[in-house]
């Protein structure tokens, strides 16, 4: 995949992705370059983003100002109306001032309201990138790429963190520009009615919109450093116990994990409340500040009047004009609390998006082999659609010859690590079908995922066609090889709908095509709404080998070159396995498939069996061979029919 930041080239979702000849972000732009500079920090980045929606920040700012500007204004103005008549002058003398209340009432409610959308439209656009970006980036990294984070961890850092970061736009852009020209207003304002009032003013403002948000900073570090990482670990804790209700209750668990869930909840309420003292404290540090800028404001006024340098009106303004002024930084202590827990976020954003690649993608990707004569590749349309079994498919059509082989490939999981497969060759020509077998952690899993570009070798050759794998995009690598996960997800929509996520263009004849070679044609008839029946969250609403099927007739429909199988008959009971193997079995016939099973039933009708130990390939033959040969398979072979029979 490319190093791009994808944050730096994010764009609005389309629907489910991007379409399927869309190439991958290219990440070349000066934009993506930029935003990766080095020492640059996770807000930088957001602002970065909001580059092209900068007029709408300078219209937030200008605003924002105004508003709080007609506040000051609005309260100055009345000082000097409420004064002024104290005087009983002639009412043409108050009917400016009259006036000017009336339009700055109006004017600082107009103007909060275009703040407040212009502010928000830029925050809501710029998290709509934000979130894009992650999911894309999440495509790029699973499954390889994410060893480190949880799914509700994941959840958090999608949903929560980047919430979070909303208060950068919101808080952290147009309110301290706002202040600042307020504020210089309203400084200025003072000094040309009495010069040393305008001074304190100033100090006062200064105190109050820089160092108490820098001590409610300082108090908050803590509660800031700990509260998205706390609401991490209570999501991860919640999805953990959802997701495996059903065995927390079998094992009689539910109370361990309730328990982590509290003390999860406990943290992040510890933090949360740290956060609220933080900006307690800052909010009356800054009342604090207003309340003695104000007395001395009215003292050095009040000195003034005395000694006649100014008269009882201009004290009047002068006073309440350094009482408004400090609306415009009230609101900056908190917004600073906030904003150190936007960047604790946003730096939990960035550590999805800088997650190195698990795989690079060629500069210049190799185009897919063509069918003879140039026919289609997979993702054309339907009716043009090349059948890639061998022999005469289901269109009649000669099949697509597609070989992949492995020669001496090793893969380590991390440098330095042991090796997950350690010299496994194998060979998948047109219409060959492989099966590996052994323990848990022999490297099977490892296997498939080279062949599908989810892990790259560390050394020996993958080739297609006879070109190196790396050699081509991941994604078009993915087209032509293909298959079904141990565990597959079966979406909370309708039979048909997760079928047609391997392709959308299929029509209703064509699922049941596939739903008939997989053994699921005359279920799907029996139910009342047939293919639209729902299935529930993760196939919750069907039995397990219904919903192994149904994954199976979705990498089916997928009609890739290469079938990869992992585990199909898994978490099925005897029975299940059985018909689901036959069925499994007939469906694949003349395919290029690779299974990946513990389960021995049916492994005569293959090719070739490997045996993986260790990640390495101990015994290779067909079936009969294999037994004949009295060894690791043999073993194999025979703990099954004891588990089957009961026997010791």
């Amino acid at each position: 995949m490319t190093s791009a930041d994808p944050l730096a080239e994010a764009g609005p979702p389309a629907g489910a992705g991007p379409p399927a000849e869309a190439g991958p972000p290219t990440g070349a732009g000066p934009l993506a370059q930029t935003v990766r500079r080095a020492g640059m920090g996770p807000l930088v980045r957001l602002l970065r983003l909001a580059r092209p929606l900068r007029s709408k920040l300078l219209i937030a700012a200008a605003a924002g100002a105004a508003a709080t500007g007609c506040g000051v204004a609005l309260l100055a103005v009345s000082g000097f109306l409420l004064a002024r008549a104290s005087q009983h002058p002639d009412i043409a003398a108050l009917s400016v001032a009259v006036v000017a209340v009336r339009a700055l009432s109006v004017g600082r409610g107009v103007f909060r309201y275009a703040e407040r959308l212009a502010s928000h439209d830029v925050a809501f656009r710029v998290l709509a990138q934000v979130r894009v970006a992650i999911w894309r980036r999440l495509e790029v990294l699973a499954p390889a790429g994410l060893p480190n984070f949880s799914a509700g961890d994941l959840l958090a850092r999608l949903v929560g963190d980047v919430d979070a970061t909303q208060d950068l736009f919101i808080r952290g852009v147009t309110p301290p520009l706002a202040a600042a020209l307020v504020g210089a207003g309203a400084v200025l304002a003072a000094m040309v009615l009495l010069f040393p009032a305008g001074a304190v003013l100033a100090a006062g403002l200064l105190a109050g919109g820089i160092g108490v948000p820098l001590a409610g900073v300082a108090a908050a570090r803590t509660a800031a450093r700990g509260t998205a990482p706390a609401r991490g670990r209570l999501s991860a804790a919640v999805t953990d116990m959802l997701g495996g209700a059903a065995d927390l209750h079998a094992y009689n668990a539910q109370d361990s994990a309730l328990g982590r869930a509290e003390r999860a909840s406990r943290d992040l309420t510890v933090q949360a409340g740290r956060s609220a003292a933080a900006s307690g404290l800052g909010a009356g540090l800054a009342a604090m500040v207003a309340g003695i800028t104000l007395w001395g404001v009215l003292l050095l006024g009040v000195a003034a009047v005395g000694s006649g340098t100014l008269t009882r009106v201009p004290l009047a303004a002068v006073t309440l004009t350094g009482l408004a002024a400090f609306e415009a930084v009230a609101a900056l202590p908190t917004a600073a609390v906030q904003l150190s827990h936007a960047r604790v976020a946003a730096g939990r954003i960035a550590e999805i998006v800088d997650s190195p690649d698990p795989i690079t993608d060629p500069p210049v990707p190799r185009p897919l082999p063509t069918g003879p004569g140039g026919a289609a590749r997979p993702g054309r349309p339907a009716a043009d659609r090349l059948d890639l079994r061998t022999g005469p498919g289901r269109s009649g059509r000669p099949a697509w010859p597609v070989t992949v082989s492995l020669r001496d490939a090793r893969v380590r999981y991390r440098p330095g690590g042991p090796l997950a497969i350690d010299g496994v060759s194998l060979d998948l020509p047109p219409g060959r079908r492989l099966a590996l077998v052994g323990p848990t952690g022999a490297g099977k899993s490892t296997v498939a995922a080279v062949l599908l570009r989810f892990h790259d070798l560390c050394s020996g050759s993958v080739t297609l066609c006879g070109h190196d794998l790396a050699s081509y995009r991941a994604d078009d690598v993915r087209k032509v090889i293909g298959g079904c996960p141990q565990d597959p997800y079966l979406f909370d929509a309708t039979i048909g709908e997760n079928l047609r996520i391997a392709r959308p263009e299929a029509s209703d004849q064509e699922l049941a095509e596939v739903a008939a070679q997989v053994g699921l044609l005359d279920w799907i008839g029996s139910l009342p709404s047939g293919l639209q029946t729902t299935v529930g969250a993760n196939g919750a609403a069907v039995s397990g080998g219904q919903r192994q099927r149904i994954a199976l007739a979705r990498a089916l429909l997928a009609d890739p070159a290469v079938l990869i199988l992992d585990e199909p008959t898994a978490h099925l009971d005897r029975e299940a396995r059985r018909a689901l193997t036959a069925d499994l079995l007939a469906a694949t016939a003349g395919r290029s498939t690779l299974l990946i099973t513990h389960d021995l039933d049916g492994l005569d009708q293959v090719d070739e069996i490997l045996v993986l130990h260790h990640g390495a390939v101990i015994e290779r033959g067909a079936h009969q061979q294999l037994l004949g040969a009295q060894g690791h398979y043999l073993q194999l072979w025979l703990a099954a029919l004891r588990a089957e029979t009961g026997t010791s």
